[in-house]
């Protein structure tokens, strides 16, 4: 059989393809994240599209905060026969630490148009006056 490199490499690009599939399928996803902090507060945005709020969680221990959730994957079988998947599916969990202790009894979040707004409060330090004898 002649060697014919164009038929090879199209071989070998249809392996990595798979491998790329296989690997996306099995990796799961984080959604995209920004964090701005003001004098008072953190404020963490997370694009989360097809998320209800049942399908996420925010813990908060300290100064961390942990969000995590899942995305179901798109329903195949059937008619279907996907050409490309690109919008990533299954659990994911991501945990972020502030500088600053969180008022964790004090912390908001907002899910509107696929976009989640969490609002950290940071714990106002106390001043104690102490007498001096």
């Amino acid at each position: 059989m002649p060697c014919d490199p164009l038929r090879d490499l199209r071989a070998w690009q249809e392996r990595l393809e798979r491998l790329a599939s296989a690997h996306q399928d099995t990796a799961g996803w984080a959604p995209p994240i920004d964090i701005y902090e003001t004098a008072d507060r953190y404020v963490l945005t997370a694009e989360v599209p097809g998320l209800s709020r049942d399908a996420l969680e925010l813990a908060v221990d300290g100064n961390h905060l942990t969000l995590s959730g899942s995305r179901p994957a798109s329903a195949a079988g059937g008619t279907r026969r996907f050409q490309q998947i690109e919008r990533g599916h299954g659990p994911f969990s991501r945990t972020f630490e502030f500088a600053d202790m969180i008022a964790a009894d004090a912390v908001s979040a907002e899910l509107r148009d696929g976009v989640l707004t969490i609002t950290l409060p940071k714990v106002t330090p106390t001043v104690h006056n102490i007498e001096v004898l």
